[in-house]
């Protein structure tokens, strides 16, 4: 019975961690592309533009 409730519990959580691991990387590939952007546009004017 134990290992019915564990794997009961990994199932449940297994989906759970592999989005929130998505969600951590997209933030942290976001936050490097957008540093690289500003420093590959740096003096152009895009970069004067309101968001």
């Amino acid at each position: 019975m134990p290992g019915v409730i564990a794997i009961l519990v990994v199932l449940a959580l297994l989906p759970v961690v592999v989005l929130m691991s998505g969600g951590v990387a997209s933030g942290i590939i976001g936050f490097f592309l957008g540093r690289d952007a500003d420093r590959r546009n740096e003096g152009s004017e895009l970069l004067e533009l309101e968001d």
